[in-house]
């Protein structure tokens, strides 16, 4: 028979920390029975210390993408670091630092707006600006002025640069884009945005729209001067033409003058005995009659190979 000793009935009644204690247990009892007592407590450390490391992690491993460049800030040595930027990969910095991540890739904004011409008329424009930051300057940039650089340096130095341009222009001008007006305001913009840590690469009009009236009022002068160009190039190939009959005729002339004074009598009697020659010397030729009178080409009669 098999006898179950029970060591807890052996135990004194005393408090959970001397049970557990107490040298008649084994490690492994000792063990669970301290850990039913503290389960509470280690699971909410278990929690903290999880939370810390999530935490911790998130501050300390950061990661830079495809296409990005990290910027540094030191809360402690001197802030933002300018002479190094964060390449792709994964860095380890001090939790209480902050890293800034840049999308250097090429990056395109809409922008729209007006802008009032030399006549006080409003003209709208809408944009498509194309632009990237300068890898090697994103610490400089970050520190002067900040991620939100397109709206802070771009957009408002290319109203800046066209407002002061188109505000000495008529509607007509802009409209029809004279002289290359808005090209070379366009390339002035990108030059100066340049000089801003920033490279613009192209900045597209999408439209330039006026008032409605102004608008008809111009389309209306556009086709007028088209039909006057087309009437004026009629004109010029009208004027063309005839001077080319002119000098034709004039060839003609002077070509019939030339022959009539070349064929008097002695020539043209020349020109017969030559034709006479040739037609006496064909094969089939058997009676040649020419001429007529006492001044006459000669009669040949009867002429044989």
């Amino acid at each position: 028979m098999t006898h179950t000793t029970d060591l807890s009935a052996d135990l004194p009644a005393a408090d959970d920390d001397k049970l557990v204690h107490h040298p008649k247990l084994g490690l492994r009892e000792r063990f669970s029975r301290w850990v039913g007592d503290k389960w509470p407590y280690l699971v909410m450390m278990g929690l903290v210390t999880t939370l810390i490391i999530l935490v911790l992690w998130q501050r300390t491993v950061i990661r830079v993408g495809a296409g990005e460049g990290g910027v540094l800030y030191r809360v402690f040595l001197g802030g933002t670091v300018t002479e190094r930027v964060y390449t792709e990969g994964l860095h380890l910095i001090w939790p209480f630092n902050e890293m800034t991540i840049y999308d250097t890739r090429v990056q395109i904004v809409h922008h729209e707006f007006d802008v009032l011409t030399n006549r006080g008329l409003p003209v709208h424009l809408a944009l498509a600006v194309r632009f990237r930051p300068i890898f090697e300057l994103l610490g400089v940039l970050h520190q002067n002025v900040g991620p939100d650089y397109a709206d802070k340096i771009i957009l408002p130095q290319i109203e800046s640069v066209l407002r002061k341009g188109l505000g000495n222009h008529t509607p007509e001008e802009i409209y029809t884009n004279k002289d290359y007006l808005l090209n070379r305001l366009i390339a002035q913009a990108i030059e100066e945005i340049g000089q801003k840590f920033v490279v613009v690469d192209d900045i597209i009009i999408r439209s330039v729209t006026l008032p409605t009236d102004v608008k008809a009022a111009i389309e209306d002068k556009l086709v007028e001067e088209q039909k006057f160009l087309t009437y004026t190039f009629r004109l010029k190939t009208e004027e063309q033409e005839a001077q080319r009959k002119r000098i034709e005729s004039g060839g003609i002339r002077d070509y019939a003058k030339t022959l009539s004074e070349g064929m008097n009598e002695n020539v043209l009697k020349w020109k017969g005995i030559e034709a006479t020659k040739e037609l006496a010397a064909s094969e089939n030729a058997k009676i040649v009659v020419i001429g007529s009178g006492k001044d006459g080409l000669p009669l040949i009669l009867n002429t044989e190979k």
